[in-house]
């Protein structure tokens, strides 16, 4: 039973996505030269991938020690299963999970190693401290969550050839996307504090819906669902995304249902429902990775060329 409350706690559901978006993004993004075998069998890529799963999982490890009092009155049942395990088997699972990526990312070079050192140290600082005010918090989780990518963008920059680098497209590309993921991961961010105000008040956490109200959060959101326009302009109008501009269009019309279903709603099962959406249109994404260039999966897109 134990096992199963930790496996809640790390949120071991979500981890396998990341894993699966990171490698979707290095096979059609950043490495459509090779053959997906070949990505699939570079054993830094993997070893960076592994420690980006153990470093979030770590993450999630914190966040629920610190928010364990928070979160039993935003999710009781949930809560329950994970105090299951207790504060100091969190702790110590905690700091073995970040020796464990220290030394993985060691193997890989010293690039990463400061990547996921820095990585580590601002998923506490965010947990300890600043996941408790208004607007930053929100955009520091939001930051977070994207971050795994640029490691892996880091992983294929080339620090002797910056004139290439910035000649490159492929690496325009991944920002744009990190971009709307990044809206739509703030936007989460956000329906979360709507959907766990009566937590947040009671343990003095400074959320926009707590100090400005829900009506003025709902703008904001209404503002950013506005602003998630712009990448998705550049990644259909200026680069060429495949087919993947299927899921974009699909993704704006659910979002304009989003926006409606929003203004009506004023209870925590309406925002838990426009959670689970915004949640389904990013792992949705994930998937659609795959329609920028199908046919990388048997050949590398430079192949295909000749």
């Amino acid at each position: 039973m134990k096992i199963i409350s930790l496996f809640s706690v790390v949120r071991g559901y979500n981890i396998p996505v990341i894993i699966l978006a990171q490698y979707l993004a290095a096979i059609f993004i950043l490495s459509t030269d090779l053959r997906a075998l070949d990505v699939l069998l570079d054993f830094n890529l993997f070893v960076i991938v592994f420690a980006s799963a153990i470093t979030i999982a770590s993450g999630y490890i914190i966040n629920s020690f610190y928010d364990s009092k928070k979160d039993l009155i935003n999710k009781p049942n949930k809560t329950m299963l994970d105090r299951l395990v207790s504060q100091k088997t969190k702790l110590q699972v905690y700091f073995g999970l970040n020796f464990l990526v220290f030394l993985m990312a060691m193997i890989v070079s010293w690039r990463a190693t400061l990547f996921f050192s820095s990585y580590i140290f601002l998923i506490w600082f965010y947990s300890h401290k600043i996941k408790k005010y208004p607007i930053v918090g929100n955009i520091m989780a939001a930051l977070l969550a994207v971050l795994p990518f640029f490691g892996i963008l880091l992983y294929y920059f080339k620090i002797d050839g910056l004139l290439e680098n910035v000649r490159n497209e492929k690496y325009y590309v991944i920002f744009a996307h990190a971009s709307f993921l990044f809206l739509l991961i703030l936007i989460r961010e956000m329906i979360k504090d709507l959907e766990n105000i009566k937590g947040d008040m009671a343990q003095n956490y400074r959320t926009l819906p707590v100090i400005l109200g829900e009506s003025f959060s709902k703008k904001v959101i209404t503002f950013l669902i506005i602003c998630s326009i712009f990448p998705v302009y550049i990644l259909i109008e200026i680069y060429d995304v495949g087919y993947m501009d299927i899921y974009f269009y699909v993704s704006f019309i659910v979002l304009i249902f989003f926006i409606m279903k929003l203004w009506k709603s004023n209870s925590k099962e309406n925002y838990l429902l426009l959670h689970n959406i915004i949640k389904f249109i990013i792992v949705a994404g994930v998937f659609s990775i795959i329609l920028i260039k199908p046919s990388v999966l048997i050949h590398g897109r430079e192949v295909l060329a000749i």
